[in-house]
């Protein structure tokens, strides 16, 4: 298996550089945090609680807050981001704010338009109304209002709201994030359970990603909401190497010791199979709308973010994967209803 190492404007892929020093001592208050109870959520959680924020968690399902946000020193708030009194709430009091929420997969109740993009802009509208400052935003890789695609378009008009913005903003642009409960990385070993001896390859396996762990996603949100030469900044947030779908399959493999026949199947073939599976599954595993992002190269060309902050984001390794081992057959079946 090959890694494709990414190169920055100036040289090869970063390397582990020294702490680097805060442009100025670091600032501390209440910050808002939206989407806490979700993957990036909870590890921002405590890597800012951990900082001496007083960290206030607005999320919408309190049994999933109790599990996610166990242990960690939070004021939890409770509400929808799409309602105004819950956003004019949240924000009341509050010196900064880390906009996390989003979705990938729509709902019934919830679109792309709304969630991402409607809501962001909402919140930006409250949290100046309520004199806050410092806002950072968690886009995507990709985002942009002119995308072909909904997802990176609603993304991307809520990213052009933060930058258009008066307040003193940050913008985070992470390929796909790994991590114990990620929304991608355990789809791929779901399915590992539940596809015996082949393993289905969309495409062939050859699109391209920039996986970056989780925790290393946090400790940038929170060095960059306290460094003065982060305000409006906009950095990619990607892995120290390039990988194609088939290259992560197969470390996802050897994390839980299983072993498949990787069969690449066209997009073409399986666009019906996943529409149909859509109509079907309340919580369908892939979608659509996901399948055709195969289409777009997820990978991140520079890799400043690492040399800036003083950090070395962790490879997308097997030894990194381990948590996909508790994965059972039986849970896989379960998280698709």
């Amino acid at each position: 298996m090959e890694d494709v190492p990414m190169a920055t404007a100036g040289g090869p892929a970063a390397q582990p550089a020294p702490q680097a020093v805060a442009s100025e001592e670091p600032r501390t208050g209440v910050v808002l945090v939206t989407g806490a109870a979700g993957l990036v959520g909870s590890h921002t959680c405590r890597e800012l609680a951990g900082r001496g924020w007083k960290v206030r968690a607005l999320v919408r399902s309190p049994t999933k807050a109790d599990r996610r946000l166990a242990g960690i020193a939070v004021d939890l708030a409770l509400g929808d981001l799409r309602s105004s009194d819950t956003v004019r709430a949240a924000v009341d009091g509050v010196d900064a704010v880390v906009h996390l929420a989003a979705i990938a997969i729509e709902r019934r109740d919830e679109s792309y338009e709304d969630v991402n993009a409607a809501a962001t802009i909402a919140l930006l509208d409250a949290s100046r109304r309520a004199g806050v400052r410092r806002f950072v935003h968690l886009s995507q890789n990709g985002a942009s209002s002119a995308s072909p695609y909904r997802f990176l378009r609603s993304k991307g008009a809520a990213q052009d709201a933060v930058v258009a913005s008066e307040l003193d903003w940050t913008v985070l642009r992470p390929s796909v994030i790994f991590g114990p409960e990620d929304e991608f990385v355990t789809v791929l070993a779901r399915l590992v359970r539940l596809s015996p001896v082949v393993y289905p390859l969309p495409g062939g396996g050859g699109a391209r990603f920039q996986p970056v762990a989780v925790d290393d996603v946090a400790q940038v949100i929170g060095i960059a909401l306290e460094r003065a030469d982060s305000v409006r900044q906009t950095y990619p947030v990607g892995g120290p190497v390039a990988l194609t779908l088939k290259q992560m399959i197969e470390r996802v493999l050897l994390a839980m010791h299983a072993q498949r026949v990787l069969i690449p199947v066209p997009v073409a073939l399986l666009h019906p199979l996943i529409a149909a599976a859509q109509r079907v599954l309340p919580h369908p595993p892939v979608t659509t709308s996901l399948l055709e992002l195969l289409a777009v190269d997820n990978t991140v060309g520079d890799m400043r973010v690492w040399t800036t902050f003083g950090l070395a984001p962790a490879p997308f390794a097997p030894e990194e994967l381990t948590y996909l081992r508790s994965i059972t057959v039986r849970e896989a079946w379960h998280s698709l209803w």
